[in-house]
């Protein structure tokens, strides 16, 4: 039986008077955007095609394209919703449009049923960060506290994977006992960030955790404790400290929801998610199960950043460290250049693409052009911030690699991709000649990705200079084990752009017996 009305979020549309209400108050929408409306919440969910939208809307007419982006402009509007910050209705990038949230209603449902409006959240993982709760005495703890959260909503609302409940929505809350249960249900969120301030005497304790909102579990909790000094140097450093750690938290919390899903009902999304934990192996037999995840993404989305990123990343392995196959290179350069294109706004995406543009094309320009872009997005982003610092280490920009890659190790400490930040450690401090330190973040590399050869690189490289050449050849050794067509020369294919830095370490290398 087709529904005689829908509701989503605190919508109501009423196919049979053509009516569309806000919370009871009539919401005026034009003919052709109201057609369109009707058309979305009649699929329940389900993505339309905007040739559907075109059959429907207009039957027997041949329209341009641009008429449905007028319409969704205005019904965007009438619906209180931002381009880049949707809560209902989505964008199918290359295929259509999505109204999520949607509710059947039938003329035999009685009214109390009906009452409930709460949201479905979206596909991709959702979250509102509540009000902190103020626990000091001084109210002008309040505005410390608000100013951090908006901070922290501002800075999440950067991560393009990720919805975020405006602000307005969130405060609602403020002050008020909250169900957490229903609350999710109401805003279509997931995930719930919370927490509290404490000041006593000259000192700040900030506290958050990371809940999911149907089962009320608690995924993450940290605590901060400062020194009031320049309060607002205190709050710009915790909400980046909070943003940094989210980011790569509710990536490994996400992997492991989809791991449970059917695979008859994964879409792009979960397929990106499945493949993430094999591309952070950085070798060609372990990140491979990968690319057929994310052809089949590119299949069903096939303008695709993300997954054109990741596609980018898993070639980028493939060549360097699979024997430099030319056809590898230009798959990983296409799909590197693909995210580019449809990813002006993720800073993610960027990094990634600029990785394999810097490596794999040697377009130092382009390349550090899309780091500096993806940095102005989000400067607490771990994945812009690693890459970065190793691109910035092998050009010889030793101090700016330095300062970026302890960066994100202090915001994110666990992150599966810190090798990446202990590489760009270990070769800037090699290129000053502080073997030691080199020495020191090469063996935490190798402890952080043991089934990755270059880390032993870096390692047998400070050993020697260090004059431990034993140990020196054991970790050499390592390299030709973990990747058995590794030379000095097939190295420098993709790290070797600033001779004066690798000249360096392929001397050490010779030294321990690592083949031309």
């Amino acid at each position: 039986m087709e529904p005689t009305e829908v509701s989503f979020g605190r919508f109501r549309l009423d196919f049979r008077l053509r009516k569309l209400t806000s919370n009871g108050v009539p919401v005026d929408l034009q003919s052709k955007a109201f057609d369109i409306l009707c058309v979305l919440a009649s699929a329940q969910g389900e993505v339309v095609l905007k040739d559907e939208i075109m059959a429907k809307v207009w039957p027997g007419l041949v329209v341009e394209e641009s008429n449905i982006q007028v319409h969704i402009s205005a019904l965007r509007k009438a619906l209180g919703e931002e381009t880049d910050k949707p809560i209902n209705l989505f964008t199918v990038p290359g295929r259509g449009y999505r109204l999520v949230g949607v509710q059947p209603r039938h003329a035999e449902v009685s009214d109390e049923s009906a009452t409930a409006s709460a949201r479905v959240p979206p596909n991709r993982p959702s979250i509102a960060v509540l009000p902190f709760q103020n626990m000091s005495s001084d109210p002008e703890q309040d505005y410390f506290a608000e100013g951090m959260v908006e901070d922290i909503i501002a800075g999440l609302s950067r991560i393009k994977w990720l919805f975020v409940i405006a602000r307005s929505s969130s405060f609602y809350y403020k002050g008020k006992a909250i169900d957490l249960r229903q609350m999710g249900q109401y805003l279509g969120v997931r995930y719930v960030l919370q927490g509290s301030v404490r000041k006593s005497g000259d000192r700040l304790r900030i506290t958050a955790q990371l809940i999911e909102a149907q089962t009320g579990t608690q995924l993450w909790a940290e605590r901060y404790d400062r020194l009031l000094g320049d309060i607002f140097a205190v709050q710009d450093e915790i909400a980046m400290s909070v943003i940094g750690t989210i980011e790569p938290g509710l990536r490994r919390i996400e992997i492991e929801r989809v791991k449970r899903k059917p695979p008859a009902s994964l879409d792009a999304y979960d397929l990106v998610l499945q493949a993430l934990p094999f591309i952070y192996k950085l070798m060609p037999e372990s990140s491979a199960p990968a690319i057929p995840l994310l052809q089949k993404a590119l299949e069903l989305e096939p303008d695709y950043s993300v997954a054109h990123a990741a596609l980018a990343w898993c070639f980028h392995v493939r060549f360097g460290r699979g024997g430099l196959n030319e056809q590898d290179r230009r798959t990983a350069i296409h799909h590197a250049h693909a995210a580019v294109s449809g990813a002006s706004d993720d800073a993610t995406t960027l990094a990634i693409a600029a990785f394999v543009i810097w490596f794999d094309q040697h377009d130092i320009t382009a390349a550090f052009d899309l780091f500096d872009r993806a940095l102005a997005m989000s400067n607490s982003n771990v994945v812009v911030l690693s890459t970065s610092a190793v691109a910035l280490a092998w050009s010889g920009k030793s101090e700016l690699a330095i300062e970026r890659a302890q960066r994100a190790l202090k915001l994110s400490p666990f992150d599966s991709l810190n090798c990446l930040s202990y590489h760009a450690l270990a070769g800037a401090n090699f290129h000053l000649k502080r073997y030691d330190e080199a020495h020191a973040s090469a063996q935490r590399a190798v402890e952080s990705n043991p089934g990755f050869s270059v880390p032993y690189a870096y390692l047998t490289a400070a050993l020697v200079r260090l004059g431990r050449d034993e140990e020196a050849r054991i970790a050499a050794q390592s390299v030709l084990k973990l990747n058995p067509s590794f030379t000095i020369r097939r190295f420098a294919v993709t790290v070797g752009v600033n001779p004066e830095v690798f000249s360096a370490f392929a001397d050490a290398w010779r030294e321990a017996g690592l083949p031309e």
